[in-house]
C-alpha cells in the first residue's frame, strides 16, 4: 500500500532548509514526550497507540452493533458535538458517494446535537416521521448542551414512534465508562454502549468507538481506516529520524513558519469529498493550540470553488498566511471531456483530457500562483480517498498536532478556553451550572 507523500519544497523561499532542520532536536524531543508521557497534558495520549491497540474482538464488536443498526433503521442520527461527530462526518463524506444521501442507500446518516437550531430540529422531527430510525450518541458527560437537547427530543420521538422497549434496543450510547448522565440512563435504560476512553480527548476520538460505529454504520471499512492508521503510527515513531518522519516535519515546518509572521494556517483541497476532513483539522489544531495567546489560526477553503472567493485575498491579502495542500493523486473514476463541433465555450482544446487532469492543472497553477504572491504552501499527496489513505491522514495530523503543540510550548490535549462561553450561556439561561 502506498503512504501519504509530504512535500515541503515550496516554504524554501520563504524559509530556509537549515531553519527547518535546526528543530530537529526540539521536534524529536517533543515527540519523545509523547511517547514517555512527560510533556503537558500526558493524561491524554490515549489515541497515540490506539492504532496498533485496537483488537479484532473490539472491531467485531462495533461491526455487529453497526450491522444491527443497519438492519433496523432506515436513517441513523449521530448526535454529538465537535469531535464527537466531526471525524465520522470527515470519513464517511471522504469515502461515500456523493448522491448517497439522494439515493436510496440505506441507511441514510443525518446528524443532529452539532449545534443550537430550532428550524434543523423541527425538519429533523418532521423528516423522520413515519421512517424508521435509530440515534447513537455521543458524549462523555451527557449534558453538553446541544447534543444532550437534541437526544431528549429525538428519544421522546423515537418513544412515541415504536414504544419504550422497541426504542431501547435502536439506541447505542458512546460515552464514560462509569460517570455521567449518559452512562446513568445507558445503565438504567439498557442501551447498547461503547467506552470513550479517559484518556481520549474528543479531537484525537476518530479511531475509538466515538468515529468507528457511525463510519461502520454508512458501510465504510473501519478494519482499513485503522490498517492505514497502524501503518502511519509506525512511520512517525520516535525511532524514525526527523527527516524521514513526517508528522515532526510537518510540525517542524509549520512552527517555522509562524516564527516568521505566518499566523494562519489555510487548510486547501482539490476534490469537495475533503471539506469535512478540513473541518475536523480546524478543532483538531484550532483547539490543541489555541491557547496562552499563542497559535497558528487554522483556516479551510475548497478550491478551485474557493478561488472565485476567497481567492483575491489569498492572493494579494495580508501576507500572514501560508497554505498546506491536501491533494489526491488518483481519482476514483475516469471522466473526460468530448470535443464539439461548434466549439462556442472555446473547451476543444481540452478534448480527449481527464477532468482529474484539468483539477491537477489548476492545482500546480494555484499552487505557484500563490507561492509567487507570498504565500509559502506545503502539500500532501494522498495516493487514493480510501480507508487505508484516510486511516493514514487522519493519524498524522493527530501524531504532528502533538508534535506541534509542544513545539510551540502549549498543552495541546486541553481546552480551557471553551468553557467561557457555557458559563455565560448558562447563567443567562438561569441554570445553577
Amino acid at each position: 500500500m502506498q503512504s501519504i507523500v509530504l512535500d515541503i519544497s515550496k516554504v524554501f523561499g520563504f524559509i530556509s532548509e537549515e531553519q527547518i532542520f535546526n528543530q530537529t532536536e526540539a521536534a524529536e524531543t517533543a515527540n519523545a514526550k509523547l511517547e514517555n508521557g512527560s510533556g503537558k497534558g500526558n493524561d491524554f495520549l490515549g489515541w497515540l497507540h490506539l492504532p496498533s491497540s485496537t483488537t479484532e474482538t473490539v472491531l467485531d464488536e462495533i461491526l455487529n452493533t453497526a450491522n444491527n443498526l443497519r438492519a433496523q433503521c432506515e436513517t441513523v442520527v449521530i448526535v454529538g458535538i465537535g469531535g464527537s461527530y466531526l471525524g465520522a462526518k470527515a470519513a464517511i463524506d471522504a469515502i461515500s458517494g456523493s448522491f448517497d444521501n439522494l439515493s436510496n442507500k440505506k441507511p441514510l446518516v443525518v446528524y443532529a446535537g452539532h449545534h443550537i437550531g430550532e428550524d434543523y430540529l423541527y425538519e429533523l422531527s418532521e423528516f423522520l416521521k413515519g421512517k424508521s430510525f435509530g440515534i447513537i450518541n455521543i458524549s462523555k458527560s451527557g449534558t453538553t448542551t446541544e447534543p444532550a437537547l437534541a437526544f431528549r427530543l429525538l428519544k421522546k420521538q423515537l418513544e412515541n414512534a415504536v414504544g419504550v422497549e422497541d426504542a431501547r434496543k435502536r439506541i447505542v450510547a458512546i460515552t464514560d465508562k462509569e460517570r455521567g448522565a449518559l452512562r446513568t440512563l445507558a445503565n438504567r435504560e439498557g442501551y447498547k454502549t461503547f467506552v470513550i476512553p479517559d484518556n481520549v480527548g474528543g479531537r484525537f476520538s476518530v479511531l475509538t468507538p466515538v468515529g468507528l460505529l457511525p463510519i461502520a454504520v454508512a458501510g465504510i471499512d473501519i478494519r482499513q481506516l485503522i490498517a492505514g492508521a497502524v501503518e502511519m503510527e509506525k512511520a512517525t515513531e520516535t525511532g524514525i529520524p526527523f527527516k524521514e518522519n513526517p508528522a515532526a516535519l510537518y510540525a517542524a515546518v509549520r512552527n517555522e513558519l509562524y516564527k516568521h509572521g505566518k499566523k494562519i494556517e489555510i487548510l486547501a483541497n482539490f476534490n469537495p469529498k475533503l471539506h469535512y476532513v478540513a473541518e475536523w483539522w480546524k478543532q483538531l489544531y484550532g483547539e490543541s493550540e489555541g491557547k496562552e495567546n499563542k497559535g497558528i489560526f487554522t483556516a479551510a477553503v475548497d478550491f478551485t470553488t474557493d478561488l472565485h472567493s476567497m481567492g483575491q485575498w489569498i492572493q494579494e491579502g495580508e501576507r500572514s498566511i501560508f497554505e498546506t495542500v491536501l491533494s489526491v493523486a488518483r481519482s476514483r473514476y475516469t471522466v473526460e471531456v468530448h470535443k464539439e463541433d461548434a466549439d462556442l465555450d472555446g473547451l476543444n482544446y481540452l478534448s480527449g483530457k481527464r477532468v482529474d487532469y484539468i483539477n491537477k492543472m489548476a492545482e500546480l497553477g494555484t499552487m505557484q500562483a500563490h507561492v509567487d504572491g507570498g504565500v509559502p504552501n506545503i502539500r500532501i499527496e494522498i495516493p487514493e480517498l480510501n480507508e487505508y489513505c484516510l486511516g493514514q491522514l487522519f493519524y498524522f495530523f493527530e501524531r504532528a498536532c502533538g508534535i506541534s503543540g509542544y513545539l510551540l510550548g502549549v498543552n495541546p490535549f486541553d481546552q480551557p478556553g471553551v468553557e467561557a462561553y457555557k458559563k455565560n450561556m448558562f447563567a443567562l439561561l438561569g441554570t445553577k451550572n
